[in-house]
């Protein structure tokens, strides 16, 4: 995407890559497919916006966070696929670590859990299954870093290695309170320290891109986490403020000033931003699945032709008549943490039909969602107003679902998009076109949902999903209220 200095969207371009799924759980991507992917997208927008790179003050990036890359410090070769956030191989290391107090009290200073969800247990199965990777990676010759830091890599013609501050915490290898990596860490879970990146601030120089690239060279301002980009794009940069993304997964985050809060209810303590050396943090729950229910929907059941229809068929039923969704695809995140989990459809009756699984699907997205608000206000950060960002958040009947389980307000910007907006923001904050972070008044709310559902119905429903969700496998606990 480019922005303007007004933060106006001059022009996009998108293109999907391939998902691939060698074994159930597994879930890997081809990281030169996603750079060459990558630099056309670019190529494309600025066409779109008739502007050449000299045009451009600064390129700003964010990226799915965990998802890891080793490749050849030679040649840039990635040794194995990209292991994807979502990928579940690591799940009876993890289990086996958790059993080992002294290898849980290390975790605890990533403020994070031990779960294949982070990068560490993914990085060291590379170095174990790809054949000479280990003792090539001893001997200096392989890197590693998650897509900012590959992307980095190649745009500037492997003269950078560097991440930042909030890709870097998602790895169990980052302690985010020392905020450099950690060598004990290292050693826990076998992966080489000089493998890694450099960790900078989110907003700062991370070298220029390779002239014939983009047709000149361009100045890479800013490295963010995808989430944490969302965070800036929505303005949730003080204490209290809290955002929704609804991608592939749904993203909660709640800022907490300069404190780094443990959770109680197994949220996740990380890295807002680090600028200027000085690192600020949230809390965050993880729902691993929110826009792959609808595409599960479209793409294997066939149930819609399109995402957008999910909204008129959903809102041609009244109800959804008994029937739940649990879309634990790749087990549950937040609070649950069960990656044996597995998706189910229950409370099917004769009367049961494609709208009713279409509704209860959606469903499942604002219920998850509520689970994520109860552990937060739980753990004393409740949240009064939640600003929602990603492809799901266009779905208006969702939208009013999720105002009405959380029984809050919810506000949507005029540009969904506002994990590319985030990056944005920095990049040109770097540059000196945008004003420090606060300050700008350049968000803009589009609507604002709020809370008019029938009470009663709501608290049946979710009670519904407290129990299907327990059958699945999340804990069962009694039900958390707004």
């Amino acid at each position: 995407m480019v922005f303007a200095d007004d933060g106006a969207v001059l022009s996009r371009a998108q293109a999907p890559f391939a998902q691939h799924f060698p074994r159930d759980g597994w879930v890997e991507h081809d990281a030169e497919e996603i750079y060459e992917t990558t630099v056309r997208c670019a190529r494309e927008a600025l066409s779109a916006a008739r502007l050449s790179a000299a045009d451009i003050a600064g390129i700003g990036i964010a990226v799915q966070r965990e998802t890891i890359v080793v490749w050849e410090r030679a040649t840039g070769r990635p040794v194995h696929r990209a292991i994807v956030w979502q990928d579940r191989r690591t799940a009876e290391v993890c289990r086996t670590l958790a059993e080992d107090r002294r290898a849980v009290a290390l975790v605890a200073r990533t403020g994070l859990l031990l779960d294949p969800y982070f990068s560490a247990t993914k990085l060291a199965w590379i170095l174990d299954n790809v054949a000479g990777a280990r003792s090539a990676a001893e001997r200096g010759e392989l890197l590693a870093g998650t897509m900012d830091s590959w992307l980095t890599w190649r745009l500037t013609g492997g003269r950078v290695h560097a991440t930042d501050a909030t890709n870097a915490s998602r790895t169990l290898l980052y302690d985010i309170h020392a905020q450099a990596w950690s060598d004990e860490l290292c050693t826990l879970f076998g992966v080489p320290r000089e493998m890694l990146p450099e960790v900078r601030d989110s907003a700062a120089d991370y070298g220029t891109t390779v002239a014939d690239i983009l047709g000149a060279p361009v100045v890479i301002r800013a490295l963010v986490g995808d989430q944490q980009a969302g965070a800036v794009g929505q303005e949730c940069t003080s204490a209290g403020e809290a955002k929704a993304t609804y991608g592939t997964g749904c993203f909660v985050l709640v800022h907490t000033g300069n404190t780094p809060l443990m959770s109680r209810h197994r949220l996740l303590t990380t890295i807002a931003l680090q600028l200027d050396g000085v690192a600020t943090y949230a809390l965050e729950g993880s729902i691993f699945n929110a826009g792959t229910v609808v595409q599960w929907l479209r793409d294997k059941l066939g149930l819609i032709a399109t995402a957008a229809e999910s909204e008129a068929v959903a809102t041609s039923v009244a109800s959804s008549n008994g029937v739940y969704f649990v879309p634990a695809f790749t087990g549950l995140g937040a609070p649950w943490w069960n990656p044996e989990a597995r998706g189910m459809i229950s409370g099917l009756t004769r009367d049961s039909g494609r709208a009713e699984i279409v509704r209860a699907a959606l469903e499942s997205v604002a219920l998850q969602t509520r689970d994520l608000a109860g552990a937060f206000a739980d753990d004393g950060v409740p949240i009064a107003t939640l600003r929602v960002d990603g492809g799901m958040a266009a779905n208006d009947w969702l939208m009013q679902t999720v105002a009405d389980q959380l029984q809050c307000a919810v506000e949507r910007p005029s540009v969904l998009e506002t994990t590319a907006w985030g990056a944005a923001r920095l990049a040109g904050m770097q540059a000196g076109v945008y004003p420090p972070l606060g300050t700008s008044g350049l968000r803009r709310v589009e609507r604002t949902f709020t809370p008019m559902g029938d009470d009663a119905s709501s608290e049946r429903l979710y009670e519904g999903w407290r129990r299907e969700v327990g059958r699945a496998g999340g804990q069962k606990v009694e039900v958390w209220t707004s």
